[in-house]
């Protein structure tokens, strides 16, 4: 069951929040950057990261990675799609920054996320915007881990 600071209302009203606060960046520096990975080269879609504000940690404390390949539509139809559960995704708790990356043969999806802590990016698992990635996913394809920041 969804944490009450996970429900989608909460979330979005939370997202508008740090808009227009200017805590959301989107920085454009690593745009198209070759990332190697597993089984393949990946090139940078997007980053979007969240300005901490006290008492969260000045860096983060956990990297959360989960890679998959979308059950329909193409690619670049879901880079386009994977715009639409932003504002979920930068309103949950202890998020700091996502970058989304995508295979340069296959089309693969791969997204590294940064935490506060690692019970943050853990409790990632379960929330909206990652059960509804869970569910457009190939289940074969799907593939996470979690680990502290170094």
């Amino acid at each position: 069951m969804a944490r009450l600071d996970q429900f989608p209302p909460r979330l979005a009203a939370r997202s508008v929040g740090l808009r227009l606060a200017g805590r959301v960046h989107f920085p454009r520096d690593r745009l198209g950057e070759i990332v190697p990975g597993p089984g393949e080269d990946f090139a940078v879609l997007r980053v979007m990261t969240v300005d901490p504000a006290p008492p969260r940690p000045e860096v983060p404390g956990a990297v959360f990675e989960v890679s998959f390949r979308f059950a329909r539509f193409s690619p670049a139809a879901n880079a386009r799609l994977s715009r639409i559960p932003m504002p979920f995704i930068a309103a949950q708790p202890g998020f700091r920054s996502k970058t989304w990356l995508i295979g340069r043969e296959t089309g693969a999806f791969r997204g590294v996320y940064e935490w506060d802590t690692v019970e943050d990016a853990e409790g990632y698992w379960e929330s909206f915007p990652m059960r509804m990635m869970r569910r457009r996913a190939v289940p074969d394809t799907l593939a996470r881990e979690i680990r502290p920041a170094r």
